[in-house]
């Protein structure tokens, strides 16, 4: 049968070229510091009527800080999400102008401690890009990730380094350095649940009985839940923190139900979770004094911080009372844990909902990420990390308008503090090493290096 003239031959036929997204992403994080500059401008303009000569300096080095990320990229994950950068981006430029606005009411200068600890922060993502050049190479680490992840929630723990700020110790000082390990443990801990959740997700997944619908695991499989249980419950009676209990817990949760599509771990586990919760509000008095500033915040007699950011949210209304023009430095760590109220005084609810969009956006190309992954591994480490971005959010929104107990969480990339900063960095920066995988054309993409020989039936052998 002859060929038609019009119709492709094998010759004529070429594959289609995945771009980069680099020129977009570029464009993008542009956008994103002329969007702080302005807010760097406004602040200064209603504040000072000025803009002085440190505020350039401030955002020209944040500009320097970005824009050798992207360089990274280009030479080392050229495939990644092209909005990763562009929206961390705007988030730590944003908490950069706050916290600069925090600093002009009260006289101090935790601003250019903050840009300190970006540049530091932005070097240790670029340096995970450049030394971890597979993801799928963490899978190797698994139980170590997981030494290293208790190692650091129990650091605060000790003597002699350990610290207790505010109720809780959750610290360690070095010298006149103050770091939050348990904010690198959720790394860890990710790389670890991931690793393991692969490995065994068909014993959790297929093997049990169903009793009123719900797919029930045996009595072995329990054990790794009741682990993370004990905990939970270990750093909220220990450490005297009720976020970070919910956190490793609740990530712990979803990546079950990522890994096993099975509600009834999320029934199990909200249950374990629910009942520890409430045994600790009977017997330990500071997390009956958290619930008792949650029932009645305006009660005589305690803290009056989430009264005042209550009223600070009032204050701003719906469009808020304007960059520089508000007072969010009368509440307490204005700049730290509620800087979510400072937000929403001067931006008023629609800056406060664009805010959460951004971090919604974020999750939502992590979880992306996770779909558009090639293997298990990269698919429930993308989801983890973006549940813990996502789930961090909600705990410290949720503590600061009462739909929770308040925590003692930061908010991610826009909370003063080195430790919050480094650690989200190092999030966005695994995301986008599994995105570049994930992106990256089939003739581009390396060899598992976890795999070793093939069976003939099609089973792969590890080593």
């Amino acid at each position: 049968m002859p060929v038609s003239a019009t119709a492709p031959t094998p010759s004529t036929v070429t594959s289609l070229r995945v771009r980069s997204g680099r020129t977009v992403e570029l464009l993008l994080t542009l956008f994103a510091l002329v969007v702080v500059g302005l807010a760097y401008v406004n602040v200064q303009l209603a504040t000072v009527g000025e803009v002085p000569q440190l505020v350039w300096w401030h955002l020209g080095t944040y500009a320097g800080i970005v824009l050798a990320l992207h360089l990274v990229l280009r030479w080392r994950a050229r495939y990644a999400d092209p909005l990763l950068l562009p929206l961390a981006t705007l988030l730590n430029g944003l908490g950069l102008v706050m916290i600069h606005r925090i600093d002009v009411g009260t006289g101090s200068e935790v601003a250019a401690r903050q840009l300190v600890w970006t540049g530091l922060a932005v070097l240790a993502a670029a340096a995970t890009l450049v030394a971890v050049r597979d993801h799928r190479l963490l899978r190797r680490y698994t139980y170590l990730a997981m030494a290293a992840g208790f190692l650091l929630l129990l650091l605060p723990m000790l003597p002699v380094v350990g610290q207790e700020i505010n109720g809780s110790r959750l610290w360690v000082r070095l010298g006149p350095l103050s770091l939050q390990p348990g904010e690198l443990a959720k790394i860890m801990l990710t790389i670890f649940f991931a690793g393991y959740l692969v490995s065994t997700r068909d014993a959790l997944s297929l093997v049990g009985r169903r009793f009123l619908g719900l797919q029930l695991p045996r009595a072995r499989d329990l054990g790794p839940i009741l682990v993370a249980w004990g905990l939970s419950v270990m750093i909220l009676v220990l450490q005297r923190d009720l976020g970070s209990s919910l956190l490793f817990f609740g990530l712990f949760v979803a990546m079950l139900y990522v890994a096993t599509e099975r509600i009834s771990w999320i029934v199990i586990g909200m249950s374990l979770f629910v009942g520890g919760a409430f045994l600790a509000w009977q017997v330990f008095g500071h997390v009956q004094a958290r619930v008792t500033l949650w029932l009645d915040p305006f009660a005589p007699g305690q803290s009056d911080q989430v009264a005042k950011g209550l009223m600070g949210l009032g204050h701003g209304g719906i469009f808020g009372t304007g960059l520089g023009e508000g007072y969010p430095y009368i509440t307490y760590f204005a700049n730290s844990d509620y800087i979510v109220a400072a937000f929403g005084e001067e931006l008023g609810m629609v800056g406060l909902f664009a805010l959460l969009t951004l971090y919604a956006l974020l999750a939502e190309r992590g979880l992306r990420t996770a779909i558009g992954a090639r293997e298990g591994f990269g698919k429930l480490l993308a989801a983890g990390l973006s549940f813990t971005l996502a789930l961090q959010v909600f705990v410290v929104v949720g503590g600061i308008t009462r739909v929770i107990p308040l925590t003692g969480l930061t908010t991610p990339f826009l909370s003063a503090g080195g430790s919050s900063l480094l650690a989200n960095w190092i999030i966005v920066a695994l995301l986008m090493r599994v995105s570049d995988h994930a992106r990256r054309p089939v003739s581009e993409r390396r060899q598992d290096p976890t795999k070793d020989l093939t069976h003939p039936r099609g089973e792969v052998r590890t080593r």
